[in-house]
């Protein structure tokens, strides 16, 4: 049987969701069988929100903070491949190119967002979320899928100043739900996950990170091109290191760390056609 409001299964004999905490008709799995729809309770509903307990704005934040770490190892994956296809090597030196800059962002951007609208629609919470033991519940009309994909479409919003903009409207709503929450009819609740789950979530937190170090190096052995790649071969930051000093070159600026006696000296300086 489903929860007619999160649509998680529950117990046939269950009185109330433990997720949402919404208290489920009697006879609910007949209705269910025969296919009558319960309709979802208002939103604006602030007893039952209340039943639901919230989740505090820390727990939300350090739940961000586990998810980010996967999402950026990631990412970083995504970086070097794109590099070591797109970018230029040669004589002690990296140029970065257009392709690799475009390909690599895309792909970090499309990963983020699957990574959270997928786990979010499907299991009601991402690996952080999982740990720290809360999940989004969908309190709209919508498919699990479009509230999901609203909501986190929505970060882009949310996340200004690192989520600055999420956390103040966060605090001044009622039923903390930040501006993603609001256009997609969803909340952040605590959930009744057992020990168990909590522990598996932290093992595949565990394991995503250790297959991203252990890929990481084994990805950046791969041969690398030494030419411009065929399209979009513009160089828009380059790279380099010397006997004593990295540098890093942008079209018009060079940005020289030198290392002398132990320290670290910084100089920049305009290129000149």
């Amino acid at each position: 049987m489903q929860c007619p409001r999160c649509h998680r299964t529950i117990d046939g004999k269950t009185k109330r969701c433990s997720w949402c905490g919404l208290d489920v008709p009697a006879g609910q799995h007949l209705l269910e069988e025969s296919g009558v729809v319960i309709p979802i309770r208002s939103e604006e509903d602030g007893d039952d929100a209340q039943r639901a307990r919230l989740a505090s704005l820390g727990d939300r934040f350090i739940a961000l903070l586990l998810d980010t770490v996967v999402v950026t190892f990631a990412c970083v994956l995504i970086d070097v491949w794109a590099l070591t296809q797109w970018g230029i090597f040669g004589n002690g030196e990296l140029r970065i190119t257009v392709a690799s800059l475009v390909v690599g962002g895309g792909l970090n951007l499309l990963i983020g967002f699957l990574y959270l609208w997928i786990l979010e629609a499907t299991l009601g919470s991402t690996v952080g979320k999982a740990i720290i033991g809360i999940g989004v519940v969908n309190n709209s009309g919508r498919s699990a899928m479009a509230a999901s994909a609203i909501r986190n479409l929505f970060r882009v919003v949310d996340g200004l100043g690192f989520y600055l903009i999420g956390m103040l409207v966060a605090s001044c709503s009622k039923f903390r739900r930040r501006i993603g929450d609001f256009c997609a009819g969803t909340y952040v609740i605590e959930g009744n996950l057992s020990e168990l789950t909590r522990a598996a979530a932290v093992l595949v937190w565990l394991a995503l990170l250790g297959g991203g170090a252990w890929s990481l190096p084994r990805l950046y052995a791969r041969p690398k091109p030494t030419q411009p790649p065929r399209h979009f071969p513009q160089v828009v930051l380059e790279v380099g290191r010397g006997d004593k000093s990295i540098y890093v070159k942008l079209p018009n600026r060079r940005i020289e760390l030198s290392m002398i006696s132990g320290a670290v000296e910084a100089s920049a300086q305009n290129n000149s056609n």
